[in-house]
């Protein structure tokens, strides 16, 4: 396969890309905002805690169903019960200065120990043993009161964005819970983490706002949205909400699902970089449509349900199943630095069938809870479940989602035609003056690893972000598409970027 190529880089020092083409005519993707569907769901001015992937309705459900033995449930827990991560003995390795894609690279160290939170909190709300909250308190405790910068390449944005929302996720659940320090640990994402991701939706590292892959604008949503709802900003929600809508870069919904095909199917443009990049935002897009819905946002059917026409495309292709495809170009570069297109004409089969604990919730949402068909979600979910989670889809892309899906999303079919959810008045401590739930706008905030950066990023990092090269864009207003930066490093040693 190839992949036609125009660059310009005077200043320009790459990696090898992957390089994916097939044959059609290219056409250029456009950078429209979003227009006139759905209508999500109005959200009150107060918060439901606990609010993110699970309520407390979930909770009472996975409780009354693992002790009543019953089916997937009890094979679901059976899953996070044999993972290593899910132990109550499990000690935290807090670290002040967490580095992913650079010398010293640390990352994994702080992601095994969110699973490891995630795990025992969820561990403790199914069963009520205190010494799996106990751990998942001391974990959370012991990472507020160390970490203060996350640093490496530009990579230091994954890492802000999905472990942002998987650390806010483990705190949610344990909220009000004996010793667990609730504002230091907001004080920590609102110091380390948000700063970054709100930062990169901005101004995207310096890079052309199609540069970066749909999977980076997505965990950088995911982790706004997420803290968020944790500090009850309604800014922040706002913030992720209206990128999701109408963002400039390739994570807004039109821009990471440009073309729909007849017969329904949302051509994903990751579906044309691999399909482990694919496989990512698939299931970020269900981890942000889940944490919005949860406040009575509906995402999942916004624009005519577009998330649904877009996984259940990615999820046709990786179960072995031939889809369309509609050429188009990316326009990658910095400006000022180097500029270049490509143009994509075929699904890639680079990790066709990867695996991974993402489909639970998106089955159980538009098929056991709106009554909608999704039989390639639906086929997919059958194929992995029961899900596991963290550690057990290896140390890349495996830890990318907190999984776990078949406990904690099957539900029985109980069909709803608009989100249920009714905000109540929030359970947490008293807002600080930084997490309030003003209606302003927010501000984007500025790289809390070094201050927002100049256009052309930081030193080389644009051109060794780590993220695969394949897809298409193109410039912005005429053909603004959005993407990952180029300088791919072979697929094997991380899976996410």
């Amino acid at each position: 396969m190839s992949v036609s190529h125009n660059n310009s880089s005077p200043m320009m020092s790459r990696r090898s890309v992957l390089r994916v083409a097939g044959a059609a005519g290219a056409a250029g993707i456009g950078a429209a905002a979003i227009g006139a569907g759905a209508t999500p769901a109005a959200a009150s001015t107060a918060f439901v805690h606990p609010g993110l992937l699970h309520t407390q309705a979930d909770f009472d459900r996975m409780a009354a169903k693992v002790k009543a033995g019953t089916g997937l449930w009890k094979a679901g827990y059976a899953k996070l019960a044999g993972n290593p991560r899910s132990g109550s003995t499990w000690k935290a390795t807090p670290l002040a200065t967490v580095i992913r894609g650079a010398t010293g690279d640390n990352v994994t160290t702080l992601a095994f120990d969110i699973a490891a939170a995630y795990q025992n909190a969820l561990r403790w709300k199914v069963t009520g043993d205190t010494a799996h909250a106990d751990a998942a308190r001391d974990i959370l405790n012991a990472w507020s009161a160390k970490l203060t910068t996350l640093d490496g390449s530009a990579d230091r944005f994954i890492a802000a964005g999905i472990h942002g929302y998987q650390f806010a996720n483990a705190a949610e659940i344990m909220r009000g819970y004996d010793g667990f320090d609730l504002a230091r640990f907001k004080k920590m994402m609102l110091a380390v983490f948000y700063p970054m991701s709100s930062s990169f939706l901005a101004k995207h590292n310096g890079a052309y706002d199609s540069n970066y892959w749909s999977s980076w604008d997505l965990l950088s949503v995911a982790c706004v949205l997420s803290v968020g709802i944790l500090c009850d900003d309604r800014a922040k929600v706002d913030e992720a909400v209206t990128y999701f809508k109408s963002g400039k870069g390739m994570g807004s919904i039109k821009n990471a699902i440009p073309f729909i095909h007849p017969g329904g199917l949302g051509q994903m443009v990751e579906v044309g970089r691999d399909q482990g990049h694919a496989l990512l935002s698939v299931g970020l897009l269900g981890t942000i449509c889940e944490m919005a819905w949860n406040q009575g946002i509906d995402l999942y059917g916004y624009d005519d349900s577009r998330v649904l026409k877009g996984v259940e495309y990615a999820a046709k292709w990786n179960l072995g199943h031939d889809v369309p495809f509609t050429s188009w170009t990316w326009h990658k570069g910095a400006p000022g630095a180097w500029e270049g297109w490509e143009t994509f004409t075929e699904a890639s089969t680079w990790a066709r069938g990867d695996v991974r604990p993402i489909w639970e919730g998106l089955y159980n949402h538009y098929v056991n809870r709106r009554g909608l068909d999704a039989p390639y979600v639906s086929a997919m979910a059958a194929k992995v479940r029961p899900e596991g989670g963290g550690g057990d889809y290896g140390t890349g892309g495996g830890l990318d989602h907190l999984g776990f899906g078949t406990l904690t999303f099957t539900r029985d079919k109980a069909i709803v035609s608009a989100t249920t959810p009714t905000p109540s008045a929030s359970t947490s401590d008293t807002a600080s003056s930084s997490g309030t739930g003003a209606a302003a706008t927010a501000t984007p905030a500025a790289d809390a690893a070094g201050g927002t950066q100049p256009q052309g990023g930081r030193g080389e990092d644009l051109a060794a972000t780590g993220a695969g090269g394949i897809a298409a864009a193109a410039a912005t207003g005429v053909l603004a598409i959005a993407g990952g930066f180029i300088a791919l490093r072979r697929r094997g040693t991380r899976g996410t970027s």
